[in-house]
């Protein structure tokens, strides 16, 4: 999550405490808190490499339809957007229909925006024409880990900003720098949890994991 969806003070407050068990306390990344959906995204995903084509394309879809919306919007309606969208698979994607669109926005489950059905589409075809997705997209994972600890979360950066520019040269849409960033954050390119938080050792590590894989 980036600063435009998660609060301003984000960076600079601590993590929250919330409880692990009777005996033991975990500390995580404030944005999560209040919220058994956001906290288990938080602790079994956020921020977890992903490598696997179809996964990436999924996420960088979602990315993009919480362009002006809160996450836990796409959080809540995303299960029923992996049915309705033939589970992310590009090429049923990338075949999908006008007809399926306006079927599509009579459907109160998903985030009803035409502009996003029509670029879903359109993404996906374009994703097809790229021979490794996955390696394209890692191309800009900052190649050294952040280990600077005054946190300081950024709605984009140079490495989002030319991967943005890169997915618009191939044709795709609502694939801003910021939402680049948070596609990043999310599918573990970069660590933005908090050093304090009970997953940032764990992803370090598979982070520097996937970059030795680059």
């Amino acid at each position: 999550m980036t600063a435009k969806n998660l609060p301003k003070d984000l960076a600079k407050d601590s993590p929250a405490k919330t409880p692990k068990n009777k005996t033991k306390d975990k500390y995580r990344c404030n944005w999560c808190t209040g919220s058994d959906l956001y906290e288990n995204y938080h602790d079994q995903e956020w921020g977890v490499p992903l490598k696997d084509p179809e996964a990436l394309f999924k996420l960088l879809i979602l990315e993009g339809m919480q362009a002006g919306l809160a996450w836990i919007t796409v959080l809540n309606k995303r299960e029923h957007m992996h049915k309705l969208f033939f589970g992310f698979d590009m090429s049923k994607v990338a075949a999908a229909t006008p007809d399926d669109v306006e079927s599509w926005l009579l459907d109160a489950g998903i985030i009803r925006h035409r502009g996003k059905l029509n670029a879903m589409i359109g993404n996906a075809q374009s994703a097809l024409d790229i021979q490794d997705f996955s390696g394209f997209l890692w191309q800009f994972a900052p190649p050294k880990l952040r280990t600077n600890k005054n946190f300081d979360v950024p709605a984009q950066t140079d490495e989002s900003n030319l991967m943005s520019k890169a997915l618009k040269a191939k044709g795709f849409r609502f694939v801003g720098p910021t939402i680049c960033y948070a596609f990043m954050q999310s599918a573990g390119m970069v660590n933005d949890h908090h050093p304090d938080c009970w997953r940032y050792s764990d992803c370090q590590k598979l982070l520097k994991a996937a970059l030795a894989k680059t």
